[in-house]
């Protein structure tokens, strides 16, 4: 009788199985808030802007009928392509220029900061504590006819008069955008360097390593993994920006962000609006599978 109480060979006893279990529900009550935030916010967004782009703009908010001609005008439009192609392009001379910058801060950050390390990434980090627009403004400031740099370059007799080229080009949206993003870049650069063991670089000194061969064959692909995902934190969301080419670029300066913003806007065709979304997320995908493959690569070396 009491032989077959005692739990058989193989099986998990109650003790063993009830703190897995409670383990397990812990998990999914913590993972519950986040899941509902993603599905509520992002995907159904996401669904509804597709949605909308199959849908005819005959006055109705959700439209009345499906058509692929939103789509085929988007894909096929020439302004559209245009519009597209430049943002895509506008948005790698972002990416280039504000990995440059943040790649020697984050090195010196991982290597030199030493002690003085806490305090120069909650200089890095103080941007985030601003507004965005704040910061634009101010580069709007800085790069005006009568800013401050040209203020400051009459001053110094650099030049005679004012320069009209600094504000609303594309030159003005690269600077400002660079600047805007260029926290986002340091902090995953950093971590990728700060996670490169010492005693390579004492190896690679051992075996007659000059310091140029060091960075260029030990520490570079090593750090490369942060200096992809910084690239992609900075150009996905410079490819759909719209506030900064409207504040600081000019007509040359127009992206898809600012196109799609019409639509949903003054056009108020929004299936139209929709479709442009849904390519530009199409051509973003294309260049996050490209950055993926990459990372591959680079880790596979790694």
């Amino acid at each position: 009788m009491n032989a077959s109480l005692k739990p058989q060979p193989g099986t998990p006893s109650m003790a063993k199985r009830s703190p897995r279990n409670g383990r397990k529900l812990f998990d999914a009550l913590l993972n519950l808030p986040g899941t509902l935030v993603t599905c509520t916010l992002v995907l159904f967004a996401l669904g509804l802007v597709l949605f909308l782009s199959l849908r005819v703009n005959d006055g109705q908010v959700l439209g009345s009928a499906f058509t692929l001609s939103n789509l085929s005008d988007a894909l096929l439009d020439p302004l559209t392509r245009l519009v597209l192609l430049r943002s895509l392009v506008l948005a790698g001379l972002v990416t280039l220029a504000t990995v440059l910058l943040a790649y020697p801060v984050a090195y010196y950050l991982a290597f030199y900061a030493g002690r003085h390390r806490n305090l120069l990434l909650f200089l890095v980090s103080l941007p985030f504590w601003t507004s965005y627009l704040l910061r634009v403004f101010s580069w709007k400031i800085v790069l005006a006819y009568n800013g401050v740099l040209n203020s400051a370059l009459l001053e110094l007799g650099l030049i005679h008069e004012p320069i009209t080229a600094l504000l609303n080009t594309p030159s003005a949206v690269v600077i400002t955008l660079a600047h805007a993003y260029a926290a986002f870049a340091v902090l995953p650069i950093y971590v990728s360097l700060s996670s490169v063991p010492g005693n390579l670089f004492e190896a690679a000194a051992d075996l007659g390593a000059r310091p140029s061969q060091r960075f260029i064959r030990v520490i570079l692909p090593l750090s490369m993994p942060g200096v992809l995902s910084a690239a992609l934190v900075v150009f996905v969301p410079t490819v759909g920006d719209y506030v900064t080419p409207a504040l600081v670029g000019g007509p040359s300066s127009t992206l898809i962000g600012s196109l799609i913003q019409s639509q949903f806007g003054k056009a108020d065709d929004w299936p139209a609006g929709s479709a442009m979304a849904v390519v530009s997320m199409l051509a973003i995908g294309l260049v996050i599978l490209v950055v993926r493959l990459l990372n591959k690569r680079w880790g596979s070396r790694t």
